[in-house]
């Protein structure tokens, strides 16, 4: 499969840069697999096509505010930093990237805040990633403490032509969201209410946890036209147990099973039997699914609708069929849903 295979025209007013006012209000096409049939509805509805012992996969993961705001040290030049992920509790040394990153070297300090916070670049990692050292002398609390004080909601650079307001903060998260650690959001979670969910669970409907900390590797640009070539960024996964058994079971009693997002997707075809069962797995994955691809568990999924050249997209089209997708997107173009992290969903069914 290549590249250019995934090419599209989007214009920018279908890009979302708010939420829907509630999380299931926003609007919802439901594309049937086996025959080509669109339905378009609001997203609490989806309530309608599952039945009691189906089940939802979630990615419990949580979003961090990953992106600080600095200075250089001498010159004052105004420096974006976007954490990554933590390598050494005790040393508290991050992988970040930085903006603009040509000046940034190697011994340069960094200062935030009022000077609260400083941190010294200790290696090059990429063109723009640094591996920085925070100077600290509190207790590792306190400094997490200003770390996230002042850390600004993470939202993707597409929604930055707006500022990051106060809302960002629980809108752009999950309400099931429990292990800290992502820069990204599980967008397609987000469309969940708690309303919702209560409803779901009257009904009988099973849930699933399992996590994965979405990186910026998600949203990375592909630089091959050969897809086979692409390598994704590794995220940290986690499988348990109780989740294996409520998955299993599911496979077993022949039900539905729900992933929600491309992130849960990744995360449960990265650790499956040979008798296609799930199985428990804490570590790293970099699984890039592209078309075509055989899908083990899910025979359903909710996703967002996302931007031309997207791994998200090549996820979405390996799962759905890539001619259907492709033409799909063609409609929710012309009836106008919106794209991107706040924007509509799509449900895809056999």
């Amino acid at each position: 499969m290549k590249l250019s295979k995934f090419k599209f025209t989007l214009p920018k007013e279908r890009i979302a840069l708010h939420p829907a006012e509630n999380r299931d209000a926003s609007r919802l096409m439901v594309l049937h697999k086996s025959t080509g049939q669109i339905e378009h509805r609001v997203f609490k509805d989806i309530i309608e096509y599952f039945d009691e012992k189906d089940l939802l996969i979630f990615n419990n993961t949580k979003v961090f505010p990953a992106r600080l705001f600095g200075n250089k040290e001498k010159t004052g030049a105004e420096i974006e930093v976007f954490l990554l992920r933590e390598l050494n509790r005790d040393q508290k040394l991050w992988d970040v990237l930085v903006d603009p990153a040509r000046k940034i070297r190697i011994g340069n300090k960094l200062y935030f805040g009022n000077d609260e916070l400083v941190a010294e670049v200790i290696d090059n990692t990429t063109s723009r990633g640094r591996t920085l050292r925070f100077l600290f002398d509190g207790d590792y609390q306190e400094f997490k403490n200003v770390l996230y004080r002042l850390g600004e909601t993470p939202i993707p650079k597409n929604l930055l032509n707006r500022d990051v307001v106060p809302d960002d903060s629980h809108r752009y998260q999950t309400i099931y969201a429990e292990h800290e650690g992502a820069v990204a959001a599980p967008t397609a979670g987000l469309h969940f209410s708690r309303e919702l969910l209560k409803r779901m669970e009257i009904k009988g409907i099973d849930f699933a946890n399992v996590m994965l900390h979405a990186s910026l590797g998600n949203f990375s640009k592909v630089d091959v036209e050969d897809l086979t070539k692409h390598k994704m960024y590794s995220e940290e996964i986690r499988i348990d147990e109780a989740a294996c058994k409520i998955v299993n079971r599911a496979k077993d009693l022949n039900r539905n099973i729900c992933a929600v997002g491309t992130t849960v997707l990744r995360t449960i075809e990265t650790s499956v039997s040979t008798d296609n069962r799930l199985k428990p797995y804490e570590g790293w994955t970099n699984k890039f699914l592209f078309p075509p691809y055989d899908f083990r568990i899910a025979n359903r999924m909710i996703s967002n609708f996302h931007t031309p050249y997207s791994t998200l997209l090549m996820t979405v089209a390996a799962f759905g069929g890539y001619d259907l997708i492709m033409d799909t997107y063609q409609t929710a173009i012309k009836e106008e849903y919106n794209f991107g992290t706040y924007g509509d969903a799509m449900f895809i069914i056999e």
